[in-house]
């Protein structure tokens, strides 16, 4: 499964609620998002060694503000906040789009955006728009098929190929995980470390 990286010091940099907060751009960014129902906060935990650091909520949409937490001084991770279905008024919602949006199209140190699906849903509208938004802006991403645990083994294969037809992904982008069993984990982790060189 591969060795288990470990970080010596994470910290909460700054929660953003408005783009003009963002933090000074000075170091290589990567960045989370996903539906707000698909597991983020558990995979920025697991990729971090972490189990607490991320808030892990079961109201779909508790990230609120786009979160920096700065890792051995090297790199940040950034947690968007959940688009889709998450249970908060229209106008909260649109703040959050906007904050994405603001934040993806600025011109920051982004080196990797990470985008999760859950994997035994089948591609809708939204995650076209997403997908669209995210190449326009031109911005390197790889997409992550969380929950692989809920599905069965000999379904994974299939619900892999479905996603990767329909977004039209090169096998290399595409990485499937289980953040309960920590299965895919240490692949996705050393993938994007070495985007970042660390």
């Amino acid at each position: 499964m591969g060795k288990k990286r470990s970080f010596r010091e994470i910290s909460l940099v700054k929660s953003v609620f408005r783009v003009e907060d963002l933090p000074l751009p000075k170091l290589p960014e990567i960045a989370f998002l996903g539906r707000s129902n698909v597991g983020k906060s558990s995979l920025i935990n697991a990729f971090l060694g972490q189990k607490k650091l991320a808030r892990v909520s079961s109201t779909p949409g508790f990230t609120q503000a786009l979160n920096f937490f700065c890792v051995d001084h090297r790199f940040l991770v950034v947690d968007l906040p959940g688009y889709g279905f998450a249970k908060a008024p229209v106008s909260v919602k649109k703040n959050w789009q906007k904050l994405i949006e603001k934040y993806l199209a600025s011109p920051r140190p982004l080196r990797l955006l990470i985008l999760i699906f859950d994997i035994r849903r089948q591609p809708d509208k939204l995650d076209f728009m997403l997908l669209d938004y995210v190449k326009e802006v031109e911005r390197r991403f790889i997409v992550v098929l969380n929950k692989i645990d809920r599905a069965k083994k000999t379904e994974r294969e299939r619900l892999k190929r479905t996603w990767q037809e329909a977004l039209g992904l090169q096998k290399e982008n595409l990485f499937l995980t289980s953040c309960r069993t920590h299965e895919g984990i240490p692949v996705f982790r050393n993938f994007v470390l070495r985007v970042l060189e660390y």
